[in-house]
């Protein structure tokens, strides 16, 4: 498989288990080239993915010495990525919720429009919990008013397409979006400075524990840190609300999700 110069496949991964292994090598079953960020993990992982790495010219291993969140872990990336003059890095779950399958059709979108981020928008089956379920139906309302409905069609799915340089301006721009917040942050706040979503269906599985399947998700205090980022959120919507309707009331009318 021949590798892309301007587009990866960026995993961040902490103490996902063997999971990690399985979804790794679906990613490169599907594109060229991959990374994964090792955010500070201790479950062992680290050393399988550096002998993966060591095999396969188009893995890359990033490991992080101690666990600063996803978000973090996805800046890391996005910083190296930069360097190397990367353009797009699509990000994906390491725990196997993601389909792998589906990367080359949200490459072809991104690399048909550039300017855009391709977010996914789960599909999903008898496995989601109910709970998680309508309670990102609450986030994605406040994302939708935050950007006076730009078109995000999902604010939490993390199998989506970034433009690298906006996404890197907006987080060493301020200090928040580094642990469960960066997902519907980033799709805000890239909302914010023109960045148009592309929304695309994506199937999304809960596996269970007999199945491998890990989840750092705290109930309370994950919601406790969503609260706090869409009241911040919120007074950044205020001061940008003329902007904002100046482009709104500017943009076309048909645009529609592909």
């Amino acid at each position: 498989m021949t590798a892309s110069r301007t587009h990866l496949v960026l995993i961040p991964s902490f103490n996902t288990g063997q999971r990690v292994f399985d979804t790794v090598r679906a990613a490169r079953a599907q594109w060229n080239p991959v990374w994964v960020v090792i955010d500070g993990s201790s479950d062992g992982t680290d050393a399988g993915l550096a002998e993966m790495a060591a095999n396969d010219a188009g893995l890359t291993v990033i490991a992080l010495p101690e666990n600063r969140g996803k978000g973090a872990a996805v800046l890391h990336g996005l910083d190296v990525a930069a360097q190397q003059g990367f353009t797009h890095v699509l990000c994906m779950d390491a725990d196997g919720q993601h389909p792998a399958d589906l990367i080359p059709e949200f490459m072809a979108c991104s690399q048909a429009r550039p300017g855009a981020m391709v977010l996914g928008v789960p599909v999903f089956d008898s496995s989601a919990p109910a709970l998680r379920v309508k309670g990102r139906k609450i986030s994605n309302w406040w994302a939708n008013l935050e950007t006076l409905w730009a078109g995000i069609g999902d604010s939490l799915y993390g199998f989506r397409i970034y433009p690298v340089e906006p996404l890197r301006r907006v987080m060493h721009g301020q200090r928040w979006m580094r642990r469960f917040d960066f997902d519907p942050e980033a799709v805000v706040r890239l909302c914010w400075r023109g960045v148009i979503p592309v929304n695309l269906p994506a199937p999304v599985r809960y596996l269970s524990a007999a199945e491998g399947g890990v989840s750092h998700f705290n109930y309370w205090r994950d919601n406790r840190l969503l609260t706090w980022m869409h009241i911040r959120l919120m007074f950044g919507f205020a001061l940008r609300l003329p902007t904002l309707m100046f482009r709104r009331l500017a943009s076309s009318p048909t645009r529609k999700s592909l």
